[in-house]
C-alpha cells in the first residue's frame, strides 16, 4: 500500500469510505487515541464502541508524552517510543491511521501530536481521520465492541528526525534570526491575560506570532473537524512566510501540534518544527523575557518574573 498522507487532501466523506474499504488490509493499523481531553473517552469507552479492528492507546496515559525536570509534555526518548509503538503491534511496514475522539478542538491536538511523534521517528506512512471516531459514527459506518484489535508485540525502530524538534537553545537563538515563532495558544494567553498552570508566568515569547490552534477547527453535527477552508486565511493573517523555518509552541507542546500539522503537512511550509518544552520550559527561568500586551494600548513590554 502506498503512503496515505495524500488522503488528507480528499473530502472527509471520501476518507471515511476509503478507510471503511481498507480496514482488512494487512498492513493497515487504525490507532484510536481517545482520552479525557474534551470528554473524548477512555479505554472503557473504546471497549464499548470503536472502529472494527482498531487498536487503542490512551494519549494521556500510555506514554506519548512525559515530564522531565518539572516540564510537562516532552517527547520521550526514542527507545521508550519504540517500545510503546512496537507493543501496540505496529511495525515500520504498517500504515497508521490515527483516530481522535472528534469531540473538540483540543482533542484534535492529541492526534496531531501522535502524528508528529511518528514523523519524528521517521515513519511517514501515517495520517489522521478528520472528525475522528465521532465522525465515523455519525456517518453510520460499522462499529465494534470489545478489546483492542492489536496484533502481537513487534519491533518498531525509530530514526530521529531532529529537524522536526525545536530545542530551547534554538528558540533562544530564533529571536535573533529569521526563524518564525508561532504561538498556538488562544489569544488571551498570547496577550498575557490568561496563564496555564504549566507556565510560571503569563505572556509569550517576544517576537512570536499568534496563530490559535482552535481557529483551524469547527463543529458540525456534534463532530469536530479540521476546517481546511480556513487555513490560507488564518496563515495569511499571521503574516507567515512559508519559506522560513517556523517553530510552533504553546504551553506543553499539545496545541502546538495542531499548528505544526497544519503548517507542515497542509499549508506547504518548507520547514516546521515543534518546541515541545513550550512555555512550561521557557518560563522556568526568570531571565528569559516574556511579552505581554499593556492594557488599553497596542504596545507590548518585556515582563520579568
Amino acid at each position: 500500500m502506498q503512503s496515505v498522507r495524500w488522503q488528507w487532501l480528499k473530502a472527509t466523506e471520501r476518507r471515511l469510505w476509503w478507510l471503511d474499504a481498507n480496514l482488512n488490509q494487512g498492513n493497515l493499523v487504525v490507532l484510536d487515541v481517545r482520552s479525557s481531553i474534551d470528554n473524548g473517552g477512555d479505554r472503557s469507552s473504546f471497549q464499548k464502541v470503536h472502529i472494527p479492528g482498531s487498536v487503542y492507546s490512551s494519549y494521556t496515559g500510555d506514554g506519548w508524552r512525559e515530564s522531565r525536570d518539572g516540564v510537562a509534555g516532552l517527547l520521550p526518548p526514542v527507545t521508550s517510543l519504540e517500545r510503546l509503538i512496537g507493543g501496540l503491534g505496529i511495525s515500520n511496514d504498517d500504515v497508521v491511521v490515527i483516530v481522535p475522539a472528534g469531540s473538540g478542538a483540543t482533542d484534535f491536538g492529541s492526534a496531531a501530536r501522535v502524528y508528529w511523534t511518528f514523523r519524528v521517528l521517521g515513519h511517514n506512512d501515517v495520517t489522521i481521520l478528520n472528525g475522528g471516531f465521532a465522525g465515523w459514527q455519525a456517518a453510520g459506518f460499522e462499529v465494534a465492541s470489545g478489546e483492542s484489535g492489536q496484533g502481537a508485540v513487534t519491533e518498531f525502530k525509530g530514526l530521529l528526525q531532529q529537524n522536526l524538534i525545536a530545542s530551547l537553545e534554538e528558540v533562544e537563538e530564533a529571536r535573533g534570526t529569521q526563524a518564525q515563532l508561532v504561538d498556538a495558544r488562544p489569544s488571551d494567553y498570547f496577550r498575557g491575560e490568561n496563564k496555564s498552570p504549566a507556565a510560571r508566568a503569563p505572556g509569550t515569547i517576544p517576537g512570536s506570532r499568534s496563530l490559535p490552534h482552535a481557529d483551524f477547527l469547527g463543529e458540525g453535527g456534534q463532530v469536530w473537524y479540521l476546517n481546511q477552508a480556513s487555513i490560507t486565511e488564518r496563515v495569511n493573517q499571521a503574516e507567515l512566510n512559508p519559506g522560513t523555518r517556523t517553530i510552533a509552541f504553546c504551553n506543553t507542546g499539545h496545541w502546538a501540534a495542531t499548528d505544526w500539522f497544519v503548517l507542515s503537512e497542509l499549508a506547504g511550509f518548507e520547514e516546521v518544527a515543534l518546541y515541545d518544552g513550550s512555555m512550561a520550559e521557557w518560563s522556568q527561568d526568570s531571565n528569559r523575557p516574556l511579552q505581554v500586551a499593556k492594557k488599553g494600548l497596542g504596545k507590548v513590554l518585556d515582563w520579568f518574573n
